[in-house]
C-alpha cells in the first residue's frame, strides 16, 4: 500500500486501488464484532487517525503521500471487483452513525518510576523514550503521574527483553501481559458501557473524539 501511494504521488496517478478481503474500510473488525457498518467515503485525516491507532487495513504511512498530492485512494474487495468498496479524499463530512473501534490484542502495560521516589521529571522521560526508540518499542498510549510514567505497548519478545533490562538499571518497573488496548473514535456512552462490560481496565482516557481503554 505505501509502495504503491509513493509511485503514484510521484506519478501524478488519478487514482490509488487497493484490493482487500473486506467490502471496503469499516468501523471496526469482522473478525472480533458484529454489525460493522462500512464507509463509503472517509476524509484523509480521520483514515490517518484509524491507521495511527491500529487499524490494519491500510498501512499506516500510506495516506500522507496521497493526501499532499489530492490523489483519492479506493479500498475495494478483490472478491467482487465491481463493488464501490470506500473512497479515501479531499473534503468529506463524515457522519459516524456507529463508532469506530480499533482492537489491538497481546498489549503490555508498563508502569515505570523512579528508584528514589523522585518526580518523574523531562529528564526521567528523556531517558525512558531514548529506550523505547532504541529498542523499537512504538508506544499505543501513555499516562503520566508524579511518580509514575505508564505506557501500553504491543509485545515483542525479544524488544521487551531488551527494553526491560535497559529500564530497569535505572527504573523501577512493574507490568501486566496479554491485555487488550481498545479505541474508540466518536463514541457513544452507550458503546463504552458496551465494549467494557465484564472487563477489568487498567488504563483508560478520553478526549473530545476518541477513548482508549487497557483491560484484561
Amino acid at each position: 500500500d505505501y509502495t504503491a501511494s509513493i509511485f503514484a504521488a510521484c506519478l501524478g496517478a488519478e487514482s490509488v486501488t487497493t484490493w482487500k478481503d473486506v467490502p471496503g474500510i469499516l468501523n471496526a473488525d469482522p473478525k472480533y464484532f458484529e454489525d460493522t457498518v462500512k464507509f463509503d467515503e472517509l476524509s484523509y485525516s480521520e483514515a490517518i487517525e484509524m491507521t495511527y491507532y491500529g487499524a490494519s487495513v491500510i498501512h499506516p504511512k500510506t495516506i500522507k503521500p496521497l493526501q499532499n498530492a489530492h490523489i483519492p485512494l479506493l479500498v475495494k474487495p478483490f472478491t467482487d471487483p465491481g463493488a464501490p468498496g470506500t473512497v479515501i479524499k479531499d473534503e468529506v463530512v463524515n457522519k459516524f452513525v456507529k463508532p469506530v473501534i480499533i482492537l489491538k490484542q497481546n498489549q503490555v502495560l508498563m508502569s515505570v518510576s523512579a528508584k528514589d521516589y523522585s518526580f518523574i521529571s523531562e529528564n526521567h522521560l528523556s531517558t525512558i523514550f531514548g529506550l523505547f526508540a532504541q529498542n523499537q518499542v512504538k508506544v499505543n498510549m501513555m499516562q503520566t503521574s508524579a511518580l509514575s510514567f505508564t505506557v501500553c505497548f504491543d509485545f515483542y519478545e525479544e524488544r521487551f527483553k531488551k527494553l526491560l533490562l535497559g529500564l530497569s538499571a535505572g527504573f523501577k518497573v512493574k507490568y501486566n501481559e496479554s491485555l487488550s488496548l481498545i479505541t474508540v473514535r466518536h463514541y457513544t456512552t452507550a458503546s463504552l458501557n458496551e465494549l467494557s462490560a465484564g472487563k477489568t481496565i487498567l488504563l483508560e482516557q478520553q478526549s473530545r473524539n476518541t477513548v482508549q481503554f487497557v483491560v484484561k
